[in-house]
């Protein structure tokens, strides 16, 4: 196991260069610094410094190991600076699709804010795609696969997509019974990356259909969707958990049950694992038991 001075002792080595200078610096002695260097070396079966009469230098695995300590030495720093400060503070840019920032997140982020309220929520609602870096985002939530693979992901529940109309729209239109029938249904599409989603995948017993669906109405925003559905405009098709409190009270309900649809399950995205603040990180396990909870209660 890493130790915070063991990782301290190897970070001031490699900057110094010495291990007498590193060793006066720390208030150690030279042995002692040495003693640790070689219990490191052994505990990672590597070598970590070529040694000369009249130099050190780092081999490749100890400028491999140099970043982790300089890393865990930056988490730990931060958190002093956090407790000294009362707790944590700070900004975190976080986006969401706007159907889940409307249903989900907007009623669960005071919570967060009153655990937290040094830290500053600043919630972007889109359902465009945006690039972590370039928009400045901490964090980001995003359904289905991760085109990205660069980013790092972390799942916070499944989602099934579900097929739905308001109980106006089934006594006015009838229910469909086949996907097939979608065809004879004003269906509420929405456009993502300029391409109309028209194309609805359903399987059972193992046989997989795709529809074409169309309709009057087209948007490239997901809450315009559920609300053409809700006011008996069409048949949406949509991400269970953006429709799960309207199923709940019944303002829609649910058609083709016997067919399974698609699976887009629910990612928080975020640039690397590495150096995350720990104010992001909180308001990432935030969300992650909020969501894992509401899997558990609604088999999501």
């Amino acid at each position: 196991m890493l130790h915070l001075q063991d990782a301290r002792l190897f970070a001031r080595v490699a900057a110094t260069g010495s291990f007498s200078e590193a060793a006066r610096q720390l208030d150690l002695t030279p042995a002692a610094v040495s003693a640790t260097l070689k219990k490191l070396e052994a505990l990672l079966s590597a070598r970590l410094l070529e040694r000369s009469t009249r130099s050190l230098r780092l081999t490749a695995e100890g400028t491999q190991f140099l970043d982790t300590c300089e890393r865990l030495l930056a988490v730990w720093a931060e958190g002093e600076a956090q407790r000294a400060a009362g707790g944590l503070q700070g900004v975190v840019q976080l986006a969401a699709p706007s159907d889940l920032a409307q249903v989900w997140l907007t009623p669960w982020l005071p919570a967060f804010a009153r655990e937290h309220p040094q830290v500053q929520v600043v919630l972007h609602a889109s359902d465009t795609v945006q690039a972590l870096p370039r928009e400045g985002l901490d964090l980001a939530l995003r359904y289905g696969a991760l085109a990205d693979s660069s980013l790092a992901a972390r799942r916070l529940c499944a989602n099934p997509r579900v097929l739905v109309a308001s109980p106006e729209y089934v006594r006015e239109h009838g229910m469909p019974q086949s996907p097939a029938d979608l065809e004879r249904h004003p269906c509420l599409t929405y456009f993502l990356k300029g391409r109309r989603h028209a194309q609805w995948r359903f399987s059972r017993a193992g046989r997989v259909v795709q529809v074409k669906v169309d309709g009057p109405l087209a948007t490239s925003n997901g809450t315009m969707v559920r609300q053409w559905a809700l006011a008996g405009e069409g048949i949406a098709y949509k991400s269970r958990i953006d429709v799960l409190p309207d199923l709940r009270a019944g303002r829609l309900v649910p058609l083709l049950a016997d067919w399974t649809p698609e699976e887009v399950p629910l990612h928080a995205v975020l640039l690397s694992h590495k150096r995350v603040p720990q104010r992001v990180r909180a308001l990432l396990d935030f969300l992650a038991a909020r969501f894992a909870a509401l899997e558990d209660d609604e088999g999501i």
